[in-house]
């Protein structure tokens, strides 16, 4: 199926449509040469909306006209046109790394995308996250088909009073204006479809969103055949009641899978971004009970093999869940007509206790269950996640519990200001984005004093620059007076050292730790020799009154010093203004309470322009620091809300800044460079920015996943799902039969070696082959757990086994404890099979 417009030779179409398909490849919002071409159409809009379709929507015809007639500018235009031709059709680094791989496909399931602002369908660090690999797929060439919703109204824009009462906007999404276009059938129809909804068909229309080479399907159900309160589902991001956020992710996942059914896409691997997209499993396996006839139980087992879980919720209650009733208005008729299981059935696989009626449905529960594999965002929240997932897998212990981790990453060349833009080009080459990574450390160690330093003295100038033109318009849309707008106008310096704190302002981010002592914080600010300068963002959800609280304080801090503060906040933080902050600041500065921030990106961007990380151990840089790369608070240990360690690390906090940070700054050598303060740049660059950069986190999933993932399925697919089959059947049989699987007496005998043991295990109905023994000894000072496989050395009376193995006289004999747990050669234990029994 095709639906693209225009054609993709650039010599065979007009200026006019060849402006139109560079505005509807979002390629633009990282390639840093689109400025000049669409300014010169519209050049305050430009600056404006940074969106190409609403650039050309307003241009005049004869306007449009007489620039494209321009042969300078036709031939940069034909020179743009080619070259993003040549991006999107040349190999990358998949097809070179991999080029026999028979993964065709990856769907990728997300409620929410940060590709550019103007696409506002983002609230932050999830939509950060999809957006950015999306673009580091494009970059690899990794095969990657996106699924998300388009919304009515995005996240809200914030508008701030002069006494930092926050109010909430929801300007509109026009379709018209945005850099998406309805997606086509053959015969020119717009493909809308339906899926069951209760009591109705829903319709549901596609639009096309271009990254590259890569693809994002945005569903929309304001469609005029829908009902009215059906055709606002869609209407906005994280809205509304679990009654509309139900409708949101059934809409996402049954319709996002049937969509690419619709399309003839066959992804062999479904990436589940958050478990907000989890319903999708259900219709990828119904799908397959369609082309084979299998039951549900049988698809589920072959389908899920191709499935993996990313959390990113690194506390409990951070997990969706709807109640009974609710689900089973929704998902009962489903269940019944489609899957041709019971209502209960579904249930049972989003609760803990699955014979509690009353529980509600767990979407991350959920999506454990249907996955193949489940990972966290970084190595802190990998340990958190099987904390939580740990209720899943009673017995089993919690290092266990099968939740791996792949550490978040961005997209460099869209965060790279355009100083640091051109040092990466310079230093490492073009393209050095688009492939492996093991060049640049070594390059960026290689690079003097001087560019580096350049680069982030130009790059604060022009933050300064921009943050005095939009404090200023700030300043007067608050009703200052006309010389406050004036001040404005002049805050801040180009030499001092910069601060940044920007962030969703939620109690768990502590974004008024720095105010926990407002006059030495100040005093920090206001040195005579050393100053600096701190400027601030941030959202409060409309209904966290505390976060509105924060915001108050600080705007009240900065009242109180009028106009010329050494801190401002600045209202509305988006994706531009997040662009500006992260390649302008010296220091980011990151105080969450640990380990409620699962990854965390912002600071990674800082990387990226030679920004330096003062942050809690928590996240990533829980992973990432060193003393050579930036300065971190806490000791790395959890201690929940105490009012006492807030104070504690805010004092922390003051002491770094004043005795490490700012002095570091300012100590310069003869030539005007701080010496130390570069080393630390040139190490932060070189160690840190590949390895946290999306291409990293997506070579890893490719590799460690996706292509696991595609081998699985296509195995157990095989010969019309006959090892799905097997293992469907392997489950049903532990699940008959577990209990009485039982253990006789342990015997351990010494000998000149160490310790031989022998256990006797009955089984009752399993087949030997079903199970796995082993003896098992918790590791010793952070190391691995041992775990010593247990030989069946024949039968017993009873129907029971004797199990023996040997070890040696570095553990006690006392140490080890016998276990017995399920085994198939082609499932992985525990996620597809929990039971689990010790020796007693």
């Amino acid at each position: 199926m095709s639906n693209l417009k225009y054609t993709n030779r650039p010599g065979d179409i007009s200026s006019e449509d060849a402006l139109a398909q560079l505005a509807l490849d979002l390629g633009w919002s990282w390639r840093h040469r689109a400025g000049t071409y669409w300014k010169q159409l519209n050049p305050e809009l430009w600056e404006t909306t940074r969106n190409p379709v609403a650039v050309l929507q307003t241009v005049s015809g004869e306007r449009l006209e007489k620039i494209t007639s321009e042969p300078a500018f036709r031939e940069t235009l034909e020179e743009l046109s080619q070259e993003r031709s040549a991006e999107n059709e040349a190999p990358r680094w998949f097809q070179q790394a991999h080029p026999n791989s028979p993964l065709t496909a990856v769907a990728y399931f997300s409620m929410e995308y940060m590709l550019s602002e103007a696409l506002p369908i983002y609230s932050g660090g999830l939509g950060n996250v999809a957006g950015d690999q999306l673009k580091a797929a494009n970059d690899l060439g990794v095969p990657v088909v996106a699924v998300g919703l388009l919304y009515d109204q995005g996240y809200f824009r914030q508008e701030i009073d002069r006494d930092g009462t926050q109010t909430a906007l929801y300007p509109f999404n026009d379709p018209g204006q945005l850099p998406i276009r309805p997606v086509r059938e053959e015969d020119g129809d717009w493909l809308r479809f339906t899926i069951e909804f209760p009591g109705v068909k829903l319709w549901i229309r596609t639009w096309e969103a271009q990254v590259g080479r890569t693809k994002l399907y945005l569903l929309d159900t304001n469609d005029p055949a829908n009902l009215p309160q059906y055709r606002g589902i869609t209407s906005e991001l994280y809205g509304g009641g679990p009654d509309l956020r139900l409708r949101q992710e059934h809409v996402l996942g049954i319709g996002g899978w049937r969509l690419l059914r619709n399309l003839g896409i066959k992804p062999e691997v479904c990436h589940l971004n958050e478990g907000h997209a989890a319903f999708t499993v259900l219709e990828r396996a119904a799908g397959y009970m369609e082309e084979t006839g299998h039951p549900f139980s049988v698809a589920l087992a072959v389908t899920r093999a191709g499935n993996l879980f990313t959390t990113h919720t690194p506390v409990e209650a951070g997990f969706d869940r709807f109640p009974a009733d609710l689900m089973r208005t929704h998902f009962e008729q489903y269940c019944s007509d489609r899957l041709r299981i019971s209502f209960h059935e579904l249930m049972a696989l989003g609760r803990r206790n699955v014979n509690d009626a009353q529980e509600a449905f767990n979407m991350a529960y959920f999506a454990l269950r249907t996955c193949g594999a489940v990972n966290g965002v970084s190595r802190l929240h990998g340990a958190v996640s099987r904390g939580l997932f740990q209720p899943l897998f009673p017995r089993w212990p919690t290092n266990e519990v099968p939740v791996r981790h792949v550490t978040n990453g961005v997209h460099v060349p869209t965060w790279d200001s355009n100083e640091a833009h051109t040092l990466w080009t310079e230093v490492c080459g073009k393209n050095c984005w688009h492939g492996g990574l093991e060049h640049i450390e070594t390059r960026i160690r290689e690079a003097e004093d001087a560019p580096l330093w350049r680069m982030r003295t130009d790059a604060r100038q022009q933050l300064v620059e921009h943050l005095r033109i939009r404090y200023s318009r700030q300043v007067a849309i608050q009703g200052g007076s006309a010389s406050e707008v004036a001040e404005a106008g002049k805050i801040f310096d180009f030499t001092t050292l910069t601060l940044g704190f920007a962030r969703r302002f939620a109690t768990y981010k502590r974004p008024n730790l720095l105010l926990r002592d407002p006059a030495r914080l100040l005093r920090i600010l206001s040195h005579p020799q050393r100053p600096a300068q701190l400027v601030i963002a941030g959202k409060a959800h409309p209904q966290d009154v505390p976060g509105q609280e924060m915001i108050r304080a600080w705007i009240a801090f900065i009242r109180d010093r009028g106009v010329g503060s050494p801190v401002i906040f600045l209202s509305d933080y988006d994706m531009r203004l997040a662009e500006r902050l992260v390649g302008g600041v010296d220091v980011w500065i990151n105080t969450p309470r640990r380990p409620w921030e699962a990854s965390g990106t912002s600071g990674m961007k800082v990387l990226v322009n030679g920004g330096l990380n003062v942050s809690e151990l928590d996240g990533w840089w829980a992973e990432a620091y060193e003393p050579e790369v930036g300065w971190a608070l806490g000791d790395g240990r959890e201690h929940g809300e105490d009012p006492a360690w807030d104070a504690s690390e805010a004092e922390a906090l003051y002491t770094l800044l004043e005795q490490h940070v700012v002095p570091q700054f300012y100590e310069r050598n003869d030539a005007g460079i701080p010496t130390k303060w570069v080393a630390l740049m040139r190490e932060s660059m070189a160690r840190l920015t590949p390895a946290y950069s999306a291409n990293r986190t997506v070579r890893e999933y490719t590799e460690n996943h996706y292509l696991p993932a595609a081998a699985a399925f296509a195995a157990r697919a095989d010969q019309r799902g006959k090892l799905g089959v097997e293992v469907s059947a392997w489950q049903r049989k532990l699940d008959d039969e577990w209990a009485a699987v039982s253990f006789g007496p342990l015997k351990v005998e010494t000998n000149d070696t160490g310790f031989r043991f022998e256990a006797a295990v009955y089984l009752g109905g399993l087949d030997p082959g079903a199970v796995r023994v082993e003896l098992f000894a918790d590791g010793r000072d952070g190391a691995e757990p041992l775990r010593v496989p247990m030989e069946r050395a024949g039968g017993l009376p009873n129907g029971g086994y004797l199990y023996v193995a040997s070890t040696g006289k570095e553990r006690d004999a006392a140490d080890f404890t016998a276990r017995v747990m399920p085994y198939h050669p082609s499932a992985s234990v525990p996620l597809e099979a929990w039971q689990i029994l010790w020796q007693k």
